[in-house]
């Protein structure tokens, strides 16, 4: 690999879902879930790896009661249309599992200092567990995804839609993924945190499957840019996962990716533990680091993750 593109391992210590937006200023944008789950949290920089030491702020703190009162988990930052967006989820104050997706809104040209507006829930038309939601522009429409689960209230599935503006969804949810694999079923039966790239001619999604401990791993859909992304005829799915725990490399339950750019190379942004055994619940074991790695692509235009790489700091 070139030097130029082995980047610090944790990229981001202890941020858990890292999303990296780079902006049209030359910045890359960090943020991710923070280990108290009480706030959102931006920092930049210009490379990839000055994010590790970069200046941060807190640009939005969990309300002390009612809804967007804990969990806040997941946030994404995107620039649409000249504003900027955080999309993250949140839990009540009182019911920390009433789990929903919510907007913030900044028009001020530096997100880290301009004044944040939240736009409160994101309805997605049924009542229920909701998280990881992302969103990308195609062929001039917006489109969202999340995670949500349904009946049996057990699984959690990937929803798409079509948005008629950031906030408000344009078309009836339709379902992308639900669990089937053994490797989608461990510990929970889960479909999540999916993350869109656009190359090839194709429009591809990954998501994260299973519990969040070491059998967390990735798996992967794609459907022709010019298919109706909201038909699931259009789409394929992988029958194994396309990233997961690496033995040699001691890195343990990699996912909640995102992607990003670095002088024309992608790069996939994710995190994982050092380490298999986790004491208690993994929900509260904050060593989830952010971390990324360029990557290519095979004969048919599908991404080659590899495998996650190994602790270098």
């Amino acid at each position: 690999m070139d030097k130029k593109y082995e980047y610090n391992s944790p990229l981001v210590y202890q941020r858990a879902d890292p999303f990296v937006y780079l902006h049209t200023d030359g910045y890359y944008y960090f943020t991710g879930t923070m280990p108290q789950y009480d706030c959102i949290e931006i920092r930049r920089a210009k490379t990839l790896n000055g994010l590790l030491t970069a200046d941060s702020e807190v640009v939005w703190k969990k309300h002390p009661t009612g809804e967007m009162g804990s969990h806040i988990w997941a946030p994404e930052l995107h620039y649409i249309d000249g504003v900027w967006y955080i999309y993250f989820t949140a839990g009540d104050a009182k019911d920390v599992w009433e789990i929903r997706p919510y907007l913030l809104m900044c028009e001020d040209e530096n997100p880290m200092t301009g004044k944040w507006i939240e736009k409160g829930r994101i309805d997605v038309g049924v009542e229920s567990f909701s998280l990881d939601m992302t969103t990308f522009i195609h062929k001039g429409e917006q489109y969202v995804l999340w995670a949500q689960k349904t009946e049996p209230a057990d699984v959690s599935d990937v929803y798409i839609a079509k948005m008629k503006n950031p906030w408000t969804l344009a078309t009836k949810p339709m379902i992308l993924t639900t669990p089937e694999y053994d490797w989608e079923v461990q510990g929970f039966k889960v479909n999540e945190g999916p993350a869109v790239l656009v190359r090839n001619g194709k429009v591809i999604v990954t998501y994260s499957a299973s519990d969040t401990g070491w059998r967390y791993c990735m798996g992967m859909l794609w459907a022709e840019e010019n298919s109706d992304l909201l038909d699931i005829k259009s789409w394929h799915k992988s029958d194994k996962p396309v990233f997961k725990t690496s033995e040699e490399n001691k890195q343990y339950g990699p996912g909640h990716n995102c992607f990003t750019t670095d002088n024309g190379k992608d790069v996939l942004i994710y995190h994982s533990r050092n380490y298999k055994e986790i004491k208690g619940d993994p929900l509260h074991d904050n060593n989830r680091h952010a971390r990324a790695k360029v990557f290519e692509y095979d004969e048919n235009g599908l991404p080659i993750f590899g495998e996650p790489v190994p602790k270098n700091i």
